[in-house]
């Protein structure tokens, strides 16, 4: 046994190995109702504006628990739903609830302008924030984020087919938890909460 092998025994035997480990930038695994994503190497950045023209990045939320959803203003069901959760999130967060904040990505830059956008996650929460970019922009973050979505045409107009996951991201600025689209509030809280600490 060489040296090393000896010094690595004792320090597990002691415990400081582990301790060490820890320490060493890693985040620790979650044990919540959604997904784990401690660690994905995808939904690292976006780089798109706001109603106020302003450009944001992940960077822009470090502090706060960041939740995102991606979806479009005039979804008839999926969006609302999943917006309206939010609401009861940040309700049941009680004093805590100024530490989330919810994004909304529009996958249709096509018919949702800023001002639409505004008005629409505002008729939420005026804290929530609808970003948006070119179809480019767009279909950049969608694969940066593994989120599917696609035009399909009804009628004389079209509807969009897409993902229903939220995506939520540490004080740090990584992606921790995906939450299904089934999850209750009151389980979305209990996960969010892991972050909080």
């Amino acid at each position: 046994m060489s040296m090393n092998q000896k010094r690595r025994l004792v320090l597990t035997g002691l415990g400081v190995l582990p301790l060490m480990l820890v320490g060493c930038g890693k985040e620790k695994p979650l044990v919540v109702h959604g997904k784990d994503l401690t660690g994905a190497n995808f939904g690292r950045d976006f780089n798109l504006q706001g109603p106020n023209g302003k450009h944001y990045t992940v960077n822009d939320f470090k502090g706060k628990v960041l939740m995102i959803f991606f979806g479009f203003t005039q979804c008839p069901d999926v969006c609302p739903t999943a917006l309206a959760r939010a609401v009861e999130i940040k309700e049941l967060l009680g004093k805590d609830a100024d530490k989330l904040q919810v994004v909304f990505i529009t996958i249709d830059p096509e018919r949702d302008t800023p001002e639409m956008l505004e008005a629409y996650t505002g008729a939420f929460d005026p804290s929530f924030l609808g970003l948006y970019g070119t179809l480019d922009e767009t279909q950049t973050v969608a694969k940066e984020f593994k989120i599917y979505y696609k035009k399909v045409p009804t009628g004389s107009s079209y509807t969009m087919d897409h993902s229903a996951l939220s995506y939520v991201f540490d004080t740090n600025g990584k992606l921790r938890i995906s939450l299904p689209h089934a999850q209750s509030a009151e389980d979305c809280v209990e996960d969010i909460r892991q972050l909080l600490l």
